[in-house]
This record gives C-alpha cells, sequence and structure tokens, in this order.
C-alpha cells in the first residue's frame, strides 16, 4: 500500500513537472475534454435529478410534519452544493472514465507500446498522462456544477409536485437563495477539483503497473475503480474538517 502510494505521487509530481509541455498536447487534452465531459451530461444530469429529488422527498415529509417545509430548499441546496454533487460525480466518473483510462493506458503497457514511445524519444507521462490529468481536473468541477443546478431543480419539482410536500418553486428558491451562497459552491469545487487529480492519478498509475494480458487489464482497471473510490470517501471527510473551517 506504502509502495503504491508512494509511486503515485511521484507520478504526480513527474506530471507536475511536465506542465510546461502541456500547450503541445493541447488536441489530445481537448480529445479527452470532450470525452470527460460532454460525453458525461446525459449520465450526470440523470443522476443529479434523481439524487435531487430522492433527497427532497426523504427530508421533505419529515420537515413539513414538523412545520419546516419552507426550509427544503436550503437543505437540498447545501447538501448538494457541498457534499453530493462533488461525491457523486466523482464516483460516477471514476466508474466510467477513470476505468476508460486504465484500460486504455494498461492495454498499451500489455502490448508494449509505452516501451515503443520511450524508444522514439516520446515521454509516456507527457503524452499519455499529462493530457487525461488536466482535462479530467477542468472537466469534472465543471460536471459538478451543472450536477448541482440539475439537483436543485429535482428538488424544487418533488417539494411542489408531491402531496406530503407542497412547498412551490417561489418558496422553495427564495429559501435556497437564502441559505446557499458562494463559499458552499467553492467548497463542492475545491473538493472535486482534489477528486479529480486522484481519480486521474490512480487510474493512470494503474494503466502503467499492467502485467499480462486481459486478465491483467481487467485487474487493473477494477483495481483503478475500487482505489479510486476509496480514496474518494476517505479524502472527502479530510476536506470537509478543513474547509469548515473556513
Amino acid at each position: 500500500m506504502f509502495q503504491n502510494i508512494g509511486e503515485m505521487l511521484l507520478l504526480f509530481w513527474r506530471t507536475i513537472q511536465a506542465l510546461p509541455f502541456a500547450w503541445r498536447q493541447r488536441q489530445k487534452t481537448l480529445d479527452q475534454l470532450f470525452e470527460i465531459g460532454n460525453a458525461s451530461l446525459l449520465m450526470a444530469c440523470i443522476l443529479s435529478l434523481f439524487i435531487g429529488g430522492v433527497l427532497a422527498l426523504q427530508a421533505g415529509s419529515v420537515l413539513v410534519q414538523r412545520g419546516l417545509g419552507n426550509v427544503i430548499g436550503g437543505m437540498v441546496g447545501v447538501s448538494m452544493a457541498k457534499e453530493l454533487g462533488p461525491v457523486m460525480m466523482s464516483i460516477l466518473i471514476a466508474g466510467r472514465i477513470g476505468s476508460s483510462m486504465a484500460a486504455e493506458i494498461g492495454s498499451m503497457r500489455a502490448y508494449q507500446e509505452i516501451d515503443a514511445l520511450r524508444t522514439m524519444n516520446i515521454n509516456p507521462i507527457h503524452y499519455l498522462v499529462l493530457p487525461r490529468l488536466l482535462a479530467i481536473a477542468v472537466a469534472l468541477p465543471l460536471l459538478v456544477i451543472f450536477s448541482v443546478m440539475v439537483g436543485w431543480f429535482g428538488g424544487a419539482l418533488v417539494s411542489a409536485y408531491n402531496q406530503m410536500i407542497g412547498i412551490s418553486f417561489e418558496a422553495y428558491f427564495n429559501n435556497l437563495r437564502q441559505v446557499v451562497d458562494v463559499g458552499d459552491v467553492a467548497n463542492g469545487l475545491i473538493k472535486s477539483f482534489v477528486f479529480a487529480l486522484v481519480i486521474g492519478v490512480v487510474s493512470c498509475h494503474q494503466g502503467l503497473q499492467t502485467i499480462g494480458g486481459p486478465r491483467g487489464i481487467g485487474r487493473s482497471v477494477t483495481k483503478a475503480v475500487v482505489n479510486s473510490i476509496v480514496l474518494i470517501l476517505i479524502l472527502d471527510y479530510f476536506l470537509t474538517r478543513i474547509l469548515i473551517n473556513f
């Protein structure tokens, strides 16, 4: 475990050192940005809409019974912006994009294409890792903003059209504006940026460490997804402890 952590930190540091060469990889970065961002919008929309709806449904019925129905908007707004939005989107991207990164780089490793890059004097970190890390670091926070807004709308729909709750759109969004501020959204964006780096580094590292044929590739994909999700949930606690003081 400590060896893997050290190797991932070393890979991250080497990628940071490669940032001056990012302009040369701009086309690959844009391709990855499209794959991570645009191609994930539909899933992000569906997931966020129902997360916001379930959140309003679960908490709304309890709050209405206690005469606190007017605070549903703020509760859904803060929960989506600070916690559920960044965490759920990061888990979605870890499963969809992290697995793809690990599989693609792992297949290149298994079939000696990375060795061929080194033979042609092409740095694999510059060519493979840097574009993916830059793309996911930009795309995931943008996806989180989109998912938070869709989640707010999903909560508003359930609050307005569920008979047990019956909170109007106006009352819902008035309370949301009163409770949620820029700091709450920034909190979620900081988390999503850190989670994006974790997903990118873990997935690329597992791909580069692939040994064997198809079985080794499958093992690397599984490790990349599982390790990314575990690290996301662990880091979420510590980031919350740090950010809550600010």
